[in-house]
């Protein structure tokens, strides 16, 4: 195989493990979680939110240490931060523990997306590097289908879990180490923040609403089974591995940007999204609607994430690793801001009710435009 394939499945598993794992799998495990810790809604929400922060933080400095000491220490250093967050989850013997472990596991997210955004740009031809890069984005979906399994195999035993999700995340470090290049450093001086264009600005506000609409799932899918269908672990699990095997479909992202354009793929996949939140977290649901909008919602936000990235890297050709980071950075501030929001709407009114404002703001996503600095669909053959 060419090292681009060995890159591409290195890329694939490590945020496979960071994504998947270290941040996504704590909302499958948060109803066990919440009756051994005694948490609350609001502050599940709140601590799910610490995973989103610590991501923030970690994006902005991945992008900068990838830019200045190469992509392969920083994959590396997002797998071995990956490793001790889990072991810290598992090990939590209190809220204040739990926030911590959770906040540096989910930093791991973080610190794994520039420096393989930086690495596919300098060892994949230009005509490939969207549909590596949605590949390897896509690799979340692995993560988050595997945790389902984990969770059904071990019932409620989440230390376990995580534990053994540690043991993985460690494994993907010494493979990063083998199979991502070191010469990946930005050839220009500018450092920072770009200018922030208008292509940009809609970038980003499409991202910060489709992250809030998103925590929906993410934070509260095992919780709002839990409550709506009365399901345990087995059911949540089955739930997550429905999300993770439709959200291989985002794949192919970069290949349907350039076939229909960015807000054609851009509007469906949104709609898409809020129709699987809707589905999910509705009294109205049934077990059979359930696991269909955990299809919905899987295949629609690996899609919309890797049309983000295909439009910051677009947006910033010179600097893959900073135009990604500003689109995955504005999704988990999004996040951030959105896990305690629904937590809270749900402590003061229904479940209903929170699942509704945050479908209606995955919709409002699609009021931002990619605009012209995007790859417009391939002419038709005559």
């Amino acid at each position: 195989m060419s090292p681009s394939v060995y890159l591409g499945a290195a890329g694939f598993g490590l945020i496979a493990v960071c994504y998947g794992f270290a941040r996504f799998a704590f909302g499958l495990f948060l109803p066990q979680i919440d009756t051994d810790l005694a948490l609350t809604p609001t502050l599940s929400g709140f601590i799910s939110g610490g995973s989103f922060l610590g991501y923030c933080v970690a994006i902005i400095l991945s992008a900068y240490l990838t830019e200045r000491i190469g992509a392969r220490a920083v994959a590396i250093g997002a797998a071995l931060v990956a490793t001790v967050g889990m072991a810290g989850i598992a090990m939590a013997p209190s809220p204040v523990l739990l926030a911590s472990a959770v906040m540096l596991a989910g930093s791991s997210t973080g610190l794994a997306s520039p420096p393989m955004a930086a690495a596919v740009a300098a060892a994949v031809r230009h005509g490939r590097q969207s549909a590596t890069n949605t590949i390897i984005n896509a690799g979340t979906s692995a993560g988050v289908v595997l945790s389902g399994p984990v969770a059904l195999l071990m019932g409620g035993q989440w230390r376990l879990a995580f534990a053994c999700f540690a043991v993985a995340a460690f494994v993907i470090a010494v493979v990063a180490a083998l199979s991502v290049p070191s010469g990946t450093k930005a050839t220009q001086t500018s450092g920072g923040f770009p200018p922030f264009s208008s292509v940009v600005m809609r970038l980003i506000a499409a991202a910060f609403l489709m992250g809030a609409s998103s925590t929906a799932i993410w934070s509260f899918g095992g919780k709002l089974v839990a409550l709506q269908l009365g399901w345990g672990n087995a059911g949540a699990g089955l739930l997550w591995i429905a999300i993770g095997a439709a959200g291989i479909v985002g794949a192919g992202a970069g290949t349907l940007v350039a076939r229909f354009g960015i807000d054609r793929v851009h509007w469906f996949f949104l709609g898409a999204l809020a129709a699987g939140i809707l589905l999910v977290g509705t009294s109205a649901t049934t077990p059979l609607l359930a696991i269909v909008g955990g299809m919905l919602f899987g295949a629609a936000y690996i899609m919309v994430t890797g049309v983000y990235l295909v439009w910051g890297v677009t947006a910033l050709p010179d600097r893959p690793a900073t135009g990604l980071m500003i689109g995955f950075l504005t999704i988990a501030i999004g996040q951030t801001a959105g896990a305690p929001l629904f937590g809270f709407l749900m402590d003061r009114l229904t479940p209903d009710y929170a699942v509704l404002v945050f479908a209606c703001l995955a919709f409002t996503a699609g009021l931002a435009r990619a605009g012209s600095a995007i790859p417009k669909p391939a002419p038709k053959a005559t």
